[in-house]
């Protein structure tokens, strides 16, 4: 069955002043929703705010919700992280009753937003916990951080695909194992829940189907975690 168009109200973020007079990351974040975009779905207004992810004080955020609900159009955006670090922020938006969706996300509603916006913001905790001290230990090994002799560029492009490979690993998963956590307290059990996923385009790390046994590692790996 087709899906009738829809309407959009854009909301882009970026950091700084001059992110946003070049357009470096709001032309990623235009692509990221046009892309998104199906047949017949238009854009009514895009707003684009100026300002760090760690501050939640977004009047712009504020009148595109509003403007979203006055025209009862649903709110865009192209990644959940352009919202905000803080899953307070995201669980405030959620309660406001505007209907949005990410486009890095399709599938996060407003009944599933709250687990990936919670996910996101632990991995990006114990990915911050894990580098300091893996540089707390190099320091005391007398590796000086910081300096250019210590890479070579051969090792700095062999770090930067490891980086890229973990991190789309880790995407994966973290959408993965959100909409399994969403799907098994809704009473599903393991084999619906990997129906459901290789169904719906979700793919392990490895870029395979999902299996029972996978589903279930994951969800156990997440609740040792928590």
């Amino acid at each position: 069955m087709c899906k009738m168009p829809q309407t959009f109200i854009a909301y882009y973020r970026v950091s700084t002043k001059q992110q946003g007079l070049s357009g470096l990351g709001l032309d990623a974040q235009r692509f990221a929703v046009n892309n998104f975009l199906k047949a017949g779905d238009m854009i009514l207004k895009e707003f684009t705010e100026i300002e760090s992810g760690k501050n939640n004080v977004r009047p712009v955020l504020a009148s595109a919700v509003a403007f979203a609900n006055k025209y009862s159009a649903r709110l865009i955006i192209a990644k959940l992280d352009r919202l905000s670090r803080d899953i307070g922020f995201i669980f405030t938006l959620r309660n406001s009753g505007v209907d949005f969706t990410c486009a890095d996300i399709p599938e996060a509603n407003t009944l599933t937003i709250g687990i990936f916006a919670t996910m996101a913001q632990y991995e990006r905790e114990q990915i911050s916990e894990r580098t300091k001290k893996a540089l707390a230990i190099k320091k005391l090994n007398g590796f000086k951080l910081g300096s250019p002799q210590n890479l070579t560029y051969d090792a700095a492009l062999a770090g930067a695909l490891v980086v890229k490979g973990k991190a789309r690993k880790n995407e994966n998963n973290r959408r993965a194992t959100a909409m399994i956590m969403s799907l098994r307290n809704t009473g599903y059990n393991w084999i619906q829940i990997a129906s459901y996923l290789n169904a719906h385009g979700f793919r392990t790390s490895e870029g395979k189907n999902f299996q029972s046994i996978q589903v279930q590692r994951l969800f156990k790996r997440t609740h040792e975690n928590t």
